[in-house]
């Protein structure tokens, strides 16, 4: 959620602090911006020398189109104008990143928080946007919850059989609607083939951690199947920082089922089937305290915590027609959320109850047409109309009690035209009708000119988005949070334009991208006395400029060199730099496989600048307080005994560092895993 919470009577989930989204007003003088921008951008020269990350023009090592980029089937990454980031599953299980919100972390742009350790609220921005104008897709469902502000808790979205886990960078509403006003993450399963298999692992470590994966694939001329099982339990570290003396460890567990199904009883017919199932139960702490010399309160040992399950489905259609020229998709999903949280998880009922539900019926057609004697081209044609029904229920024990929702039906055209041996054009442009606000129309366009025999792509995007008030935000959801119902939408809007380079014969890739974006009619938080607040529309913009840099380098057969960097200058409209968006981050990897390729080393780097944070004081005045950057360094390795079996390990924050990213919240220290994992 994106509020300042008082604490009784809100949200346990974010207690005292701004939420995942920091919308609190602005207060205190501006924010230090070190050097000047372009002193920054100067330096992106010498850093893109050695950049080296996944990139989406690393072709041989991640997938050659993009499943997000436009509203068709897919996009060659060559002819895709927007910025997009591509994670492979070879990379991740490389890596042996098990979260997706911890994948987030290694792309340039993307702001990831957690508030406390494992099993903690987890939120994404993209671009100094906020966690809920963030779109979030996994295998076609939008599981963006209503009841949690529309944002995605990532806390609870393991990779296990993730195929590729797509980022898509700027205001992308006129393809997705209004939760895409500032990015969209779109996460695909992979897909079952082959004679039928079973893989299994079992992982277990320091601090009680231990985890299993089961999961059976199979796939043939005329179907495909994937299901499989997957959890985790750990006794975890203090979500209060220990740091600061608390010492009580927070355990979390969780367990996720999915199957992802396809059948084509014809070569024109197709019928495909996802369905996911997550519960979960975290310890957490709300112990509250105020910091001696400075009046802020601080997050204290004590016994809260929450429980949840997540589901969601989707059922669809495909007919193709005039030789695949013509296809046709009618699918319907649905995406449930139910999430009860404690003040005292070992002994007391519910303080807090969320229950959220998401229905979409979309139809999509998409019309291809080649036309050689006219500059060659090669054109798409793209409909698509769907409808939204959100409803969003809460309880709480300090007697209130919220039961809404909200109906949108949203129109989308898109025109790709390839031409000319390399140029890539698309517009795109959307209408949605709103229940309780004003139409809205949003549009979309790119460029990309890609020259083969260079190896360089250019590339250029501008866009339109709109976040619509959320039904929190609207009817307010305790005694200390109260509704607006004359909220206006919030506005996006963003361009970029880069570059992308491969050389050393498609050994070495590297790419960078100058963006700017705004948000006006920012919802933040008014407080009333007493404790109480109520969202507000804030006047002006607020305003994110910066450069995204990433690479890949493959200096011997084996050796692999990754990086990515990214300077963000964020300001709200009082020229106050924006909370918890740090100025620089960066990662950097190596990953060395040798003994044949049966033996694999990987060390990561992840580095995360100095930024702010937002917190509350014991009158319940907001105040922004400077947060130190940080470094972690993990290690991973894995060795294949036999073909199909392999032993594995890792170290998580090596040096054991002490880090917040969220005020007097803390982080996981160092964690030692090993596992096995085998296929028959």
């Amino acid at each position: 959620m994106r509020h300042g919470r008082c604490r009784g009577g809100a949200s346990p989930a974010l207690p005292r602090t701004a939420s995942l989204d920091h919308r609190l007003p602005p207060s205190g003088g501006a924010g230090g911006m070190g050097m000047s921008f372009g002193v920054r951008v100067s330096l992106l020269a010498v850093v893109s020398a050695a950049a080296l990350p996944a990139s989406a023009l690393a072709a041989e090592e991640l997938p050659a189109v993009s499943v997000t980029a436009n509203r068709g089937e897919q996009t060659p990454l060559t002819e895709v104008g927007s910025t997009v980031t591509v994670l492979d599953r070879e990379y991740l299980e490389a890596k042996q990143v098990r979260l997706v919100s911890d994948a987030l972390r290694l792309v340039p742009g993307v702001s990831v928080t957690r508030t406390g350790v494992t099993g903690g609220l987890t939120g994404a921005g993209i671009r100094g946007s906020e966690t809920n104008q963030t779109l979030v897709m996994i295998d076609g469902v939008v599981v963006n919850d209503p009841a949690a502000d529309s944002s995605v808790d990532f806390a609870h979205i393991p990779t296990a059989d993730i195929e590729r886990i797509e980022v898509l960078r700027g205001p992308q509403s006129a393809l997705y609607g209004s939760d895409a006003a500032g990015g969209v993450v779109n996460i695909v399963t992979r897909k079952g083939s082959g004679k039928p298999s079973v893989a299994l692992s079992a992982e277990a470590g320091s601090r009680g951690t231990a985890a299993g994966a089961l999961s059976f694939s199979a796939g043939g001329e005329q179907y495909s199947i994937l299901a499989g099982v997957t959890g985790g339990v750990t006794s975890g570290f203090s979500s209060a920082a220990e740091a600061r003396g608390n010492t009580e460890r927070d355990g979390y567990n969780n367990g996720t089922a999915y199957l992802k199904f396809a059948y084509d009883p014809l070569p024109e017919l197709g019928f495909d089937v996802v369905a996911r199932g997550t519960e979960f139960r975290r310890e957490g702490d709300e112990g509250f305290g105020i910091e001696p010399g400075t009046g802020i309160s601080l997050t204290l040992d004590d016994r809260a915590g929450g429980s949840g399950r997540q589901s969601f489905f989707r059922g669809q259609t495909r007919l193709s027609l005039l030789d695949g020229r013509w296809t046709h998709r009618l699918g319907i999903s649905r995406a449930d959320s139910d999430v009860d949280y404690y003040g005292d998880i070992v002994n007391g009922d519910p303080t807090f109850t969320t229950r959220g539900t998401s229905t979409r019926y979309d139809y999509q057609t998409d019309f291809r047409i080649d036309t050689p004697s006219l500059a060659g081209a090669s054109h798409v044609f793209t409909l698509a109309a769907e409808r939204k029904e959100d409803d969003a229920r809460i309880w709480s024990s300090f007697g209130s009690y919220l039961s809404t929702s909200i109906d949108q039906t949203g129109y989308t055209g898109q025109y790709q035209v390839s031409l000319l041996d390399g140029l890539s054009l698309t517009a795109a442009f959307r209408r949605d009708e709103n229940e309780r606000f004003e139409d809205a129309n949003t549009y979309r366009l790119t460029a990309a000119y890609f020259i083969d025999t260079l190896g360089t792509k250019f590339h250029a995007s501008h866009g339109t988005g709109v976040k619509n008030p959320t039904l929190l935000e609207l009817h307010g959801y305790s005694n200390t949070f109260v509704g607006n119902p004359g909220l206006k939408p919030e506005q996006t809007r963003g361009f970029d334009i880069g570059v992308d380079q491969s050389f050393w014969g498609g050994r070495g890739a590297v790419g960078a991208t100058y963006f700017r974006q705004s948000i006006s009619d920012l919802i933040s938080s008014e407080f009333l006395g007493g404790g109480v607040s109520r969202p507000i529309n804030l006047a002006g913009t607020s305003k994110v400029r910066g450069v995204e840099v990433e690479g890949t380098l493959e200096p011997l057969n084996g050796l692999t060199l990754r990086a990515t960097y990214t300077y963000m200058d964020s300001e709200d409209a009082q020229g106050v730099q924006l909370v918890r968006r740090p100025e620089q981050a960066g990662t950097f990897d190596v990953t060395y496989r040798f003994l044949d390729g049966r033996a694999l080393a990987n060390v990561g780097v992840v580095y995360h600048g100095d930024f702010t944070d937002r917190v509350f004081d014991s009158s319940f005045n907001n105040r922004n307080v400077p947060m130190d950057d940080y470094t972690l360094v993990n290690v991973a390795g894995a060795y294949d005994v036999l073909d199909n079996v392999q032993l594995y390990g890792r170290v998580e924050n090596l040096f054991d560092t002490d880090y917040e990213e969220v005020y007097s919240f803390g982080s996981n220290g160092r964690l030692a895993i090993g596992g096995v994992k085998a296929t028959f």
